[in-house]
C-alpha cells in the first residue's frame, strides 16, 4: 500500500463524505490533530458522527465543527468540561445527540473494531442508564453487559514521527487514543511533526505500522489553510 504524503492538512484529509463517522485522537489537548480537524472544518463535510475521548473545548477545532452544526452525533466519554459551552448549547437545543461512553470501553470498542472482533462483556456500566438496551448476562459470577465494535470512516490522528511508509512514533501520553483508532477505520490520516525516511525509524518503537496508515502530513507549526473558510451548516445564529 502507498502512503500518501500530503503538501497540507487540507490535501491529508481529502473527500469526506456527509454522514461520516470520524474518530479524532487526543485526550484534551495531548495527541490531539489540531491542524487535520480545522482541515475537516474547512473540506465541509456534514452530517458526521464522531467519536472522540471529549466534546471540544472553548473554541477549538472540535468545538467550532459542532457549533457549526456539523455533528449530527458524538460518541464520547467526557461531553462536558467548564469549557464546553458549544456542546451544552447544542445538547440542549437538541442539535446534536450523544452516545456516553466509559472511557476504559471507548477504548475497547474501538480497539475491538480493529482486531476484527464482534464485540465483549465488561462488567462496566452493568445495572446503570448505560446498559439500557444492551444483551446482559452473567460470567463467572460477575453481571455483564455486551459492547458492540465501534467503526469509522475516517481516523484523524496525531503522531511524533512518521516514516516514507507511514510507520508512527508517538510522543509520550499524547499517543492515548491514536493507535487503536488508526486500526478501526477505514482511512487513516496522521498528522506528524517529522517525516523521516525509511529506515530511520528502529522497528522496535513503531507504535501504528504503516499498513493502517493512508496519509501523513508534516506540521511544524506554521503550515496553515492558505485562509480556507470553515462551511457552516445550521450554526446558530
Amino acid at each position: 500500500m502507498t502512503v500518501q504524503l500530503a503538501r497540507t492538512a487540507l490535501d491529508a484529509v481529502g473527500d469526506v463524505a456527509d454522514g461520516s463517522t470520524v474518530m479524532i485522537g487526543g485526550f484534551g489537548p495531548a495527541g490531539q490533530p489540531v491542524e487535520l480537524i480545522e482541515a475537516l472544518l474547512a473540506q465541509g463535510a456534514g452530517d458526521l458522527v464522531v467519536v472522540s475521548n471529549n466534546a471540544g473545548n472553548g473554541e477549538d477545532a472540535l468545538a467550532r465543527l459542532i457549533h457549526l452544526g456539523r455533528v449530527r452525533r458524538i460518541v464520547c466519554s467526557f461531553p462536558r468540561q467548564v469549557d464546553s459551552w458549544h456542546f451544552d448549547e447544542a445538547y440542549r437545543a437538541g442539535r446534536i445527540e450523544l452516545e456516553l461512553v466509559p472511557q476504559g470501553n471507548l477504548a475497547e470498542r474501538i480497539r475491538a473494531a480493529g482486531a476484527g472482533l464482534g464485540g465483549f462483556f465488561t462488567p462496566t456500566g452493568f445495572g446503570t442508564p448505560l446498559a439500557e438496551g444492551k444483551e446482559t448476562r452473567v460470567v463467572d459470577g460477575v453481571p455483564m453487559v455486551f459492547e458492540s465494535p465501534i467503526h469509522a470512516d475516517l481516523a484523524l490522528v496525531k503522531a511524533f514521527q512518521a516514516d516514507g511508509a507511514g510507520n508512527l512514533v508517538y510522543r509520550k501520553t499524547a499517543r492515548n487514543f491514536g493507535p487503536v483508532m488508526a486500526t478501526a477505520a477505514r482511512r487513516t490520516v496522521a498528522q506528524v511533526t517529522e517525516v523521516v525516511p525509511v529506515g530511520a525509524i528502529d522497528p522496535e518503537t513503531v507504535v501504528t505500522p504503516g499498513i493502517y496508515v493512508d496519509a501523513v502530513v508534516e506540521i511544524d507549526g506554521a503550515t496553515t489553510l492558505a485562509g480556507a473558510q470553515p462551511a457552516q451548516r445550521g450554526a446558530a445564529s
